[in-house]
């Protein structure tokens, strides 16, 4: 038996207790010790292990007050590299109170909503170190033990929920002489969705307040890891903190702790005994750089593994698209000019963009410029480092796409936003021209809407065909049909009238490998319809007013060519 695939597993301790197989990040804790940050934010796109580590640095670091549970704590670490790693960084192990906070639950249609998961999460964390409180209470000031039980028992207001982590930080202090361990995984979730949803201010002031109280003025912290995916210093969270630490996937240091090195897949592939399908795991799922080290998403890299152990000849597919927020990819296409466009179609090509690097961008700032765009995409994991360099003193990327699974992404996004685009339209003229065999109008309106929108050449015939049935669904007069089996082969789409005595119509696309062969090609398509019989459903059904039409593509122009149907 194979050890399971902690597919969704995020906490350290169930994945070693139920022999999950786990992919040993422990030298992470060496590293932070050695390197001595005091407040350590680490950006790192979304699925990327940011909520395991922390987990991890939970279980390593935390002193429970029970001498059994801190034993059974280390146990989970035999045979880890930390436990080799020197006695200096052993010794380390369950001496600190640590408290432990997501705040990936803020994701909330209002600011109250939002709130109340942070305060039910902060209450969660202050009940599991109630035990402790209760045993010290004489140590503590009346007034603290009754603001830490309020707090735990949800009932704080915001005033008091705001400096929690401070009280909490003090009281563990006062009752063990130990200062404190602070973790706060996706910080900056809850500012991405008020952003979004419309009540940023709100929630920057009360993140600000937690933050300010836990991390700036706070005398009983021994060290806090924070972890996001943006850098957010604009709206003065961080002021003042002169001992913030800020690692993103820039920075050479820590850059093997987050995400699989190829190492790891390789070595998790032949465990899995698939490695004969590693080509297509790189193809997929690698393509990111932190540092100067090569990573793959783990989140991807586990769930086709998953796949794959059931079936080594399983498709891999976008596994990312589910669980990571692809709004700022939605807003992108959304709102992208005429330039934007373009810049998107030459990384869907496989090409680059040269951007200057703003770690200090904000979300209110996304759309300020282009090259705070650019920005985000690339710090949120949409976008990956090809190369660095400096020029007029300052350090700019050149960028692309990650790989299959990131374009993927890209490409469904992108024919989501074209099939809203294309409800919004009147194409009754196009029909009109279709009725009439008007070629030339056809041709004239397809271009326009080609030249409007976002193209990606890779999977045309996908692109082209979703394109042309999104605009051919809009009438209420035909019911449209595509890729239906008919004759000796398959026709791209097929048009009708509800009624046998009204209107329908063949078309047959091709995409051609050049301008010049555009006009050919749509006479090609139209021929391949009477070559292969395709209107033998139609007719077979009871239709008798059959039209064809043969649409060839390139690029931003299309031609039409029109035949009919009882030739």
């Amino acid at each position: 038996m194979k050890k399971p695939l902690p597919v969704g597993v995020e906490n350290f301790k169930d994945i070693i207790e139920s022999g999950y197989y786990y992919v040993d990040k422990t030298l992470f804790i060496k590293e932070l010790l050695d390197l001595r940050g005091k407040v350590n934010l680490f950006t790192r796109p979304r699925r990327f292990g940011k909520t395991l580590n922390l987990s991890m640095l939970r279980y390593f670091f935390e002193d429970t007050g029970d001498k059994v549970k801190n034993e059974q704590n280390k146990a989970l670490f035999k045979n880890m590299k930390i436990m080799d790693a020197g006695e200096e960084y052993t010794e380390q192990m369950g001496r600190y109170p640590v408290i432990n906070l997501t705040l990936k639950s803020a994701k909330q249609e209002n600011f109250e909503k939002a709130y109340y998961t942070m305060q039910m999460g902060i209450a969660v964390e202050f009940e599991r170190h109630r035990s402790t409180i209760e045993a010290g209470k004489k140590l503590l000031s009346s007034k603290d033990y009754e603001r830490y039980v309020r707090i735990a028992e949800e009932k704080a207001d915001e005033k008091e929920v705001s400096s929690s982590l401070q009280l909490f930080c003090r009281c563990m202090h006062a009752i063990t002489g130990k200062n404190t361990v602070i973790l706060i995984d996706e910080y900056d979730v809850p500012l991405e969705n008020a952003y979004f949803r419309g009540f940023y201010d709100e929630m920057i002031d009360f993140i600000r307040s937690l933050f300010e109280s836990a991390l700036k003025t706070n005398d009983y912290l021994q060290f806090a890891v924070i972890t996001g995916c943006l850098r957010i210093s604009k709206e003065s969270i961080f002021t003042g903190l002169n001992h913030l630490n800020i690692i993103s996937i820039l920075d050479k240091k820590y850059s093997e702790h987050f995400g699989f090195t190829e190492p790891e897949v390789l070595e998790m592939m032949r465990y899995y005994q698939a490695e004969s399908r590693f080509p297509t795991m790189k193809e997929w799922y690698d393509g990111y750089l932190f540092g100067d080290t090569e990573v793959y998403n783990p989140w991807s890299v586990i769930k086709f593994l998953y796949d794959l152990y059931s079936d080594v000849n399983a498709f891999p597919h976008p596994y990312w698209i589910n669980t990571s927020s692809n709004d700022i990819i939605k807003d992108l296409i959304v709102r992208a000019d005429r330039e934007t466009k373009g810049q998107i179609e030459t990384l869907l090509e496989g090409g680059t963009l040269d951007i200057q690097v703003h770690e200090e961008v904000t979300y209110g700032d996304m759309h300020s410029s282009g090259e705070n765009l650019w920005n985000f995409l690339y710090f949120t994991g949409y976008l990956t480092k090809e190369k660095e360099y400096f020029k007029e003193s300052s350090v700019f990327l050149r960028v692309r796409i990650p790989n299959i699974e990131v374009k993927t992404i890209y490409q469904n996004t992108i024919l989501s936003w074209l099939k809203t685009m294309i409800k919004k339209e009147d194409f009754r003229d196009l029909y009109r021209a279709m009725e009439k065999g008007n070629a030339q109008k056809m041709t004239d309106i397809l271009n326009g809407q080609l030249f409007r929108t976002i193209s990606f050449y890779d999977s045309v015939e996908n692109f082209y065909h979703g394109f042309l049935t999104g605009i051919l669904s809009q009438s209420e007069n035909y019911l449209v049909k595509s890729n239906r089996e008919s004759g000796n082969g398959r026709s791209d789409i097929m048009v009708k009238s509800p009624s046998l005595r009204g209107r329908s119509f063949i078309l047959e696309l091709k995409v051609s490998d050049s301008i010049h062969n555009l006009e050919d090609d749509a006479e090609k398509a139209l021929q391949q319809i009477y070559d292969k019989k395709y209107m033998e459903e139609l007719l077979s059904e009871g239709y008798r007013k059959i039209d064809c039409y043969g649409i060839s593509f390139f690029r931003k122009d299309c031609e039409v060519r029109f035949g009919e149907g009882r030739k």
